[in-house]
């Protein structure tokens, strides 16, 4: 079998296999601000605070204290 004939759909099935790996998550602090993120965010660092990546790209730090929810998106 040709090389570019197999590599191909190995390609898409990589991809795809990946995609299915990503959980989009929300984040809802005290205050009602609502993030949603692309991956759950990192469980709570030993300084107090979670790390994520929003959908924009930007990477958002916020206090444990200030978490009201992380759930999964509907």
């Amino acid at each position: 079998m040709n090389i570019k004939t197999l590599g191909l759909p190995l390609a898409v099935a990589a991809f795809l296999a990946l995609a299915g790996c990503s959980t989009p998550t929300v984040v809802t602090l005290q205050n009602g601000t609502q993030y949603l993120t692309k991956d759950m965010p990192k469980t709570k660092t030993k300084d107090g605070f979670y790390e994520f990546e929003d959908i924009s790209g930007a990477k958002v730090k916020v206090n444990a204290n200030d978490v009201a929810t992380v759930r999964k998106e509907d």
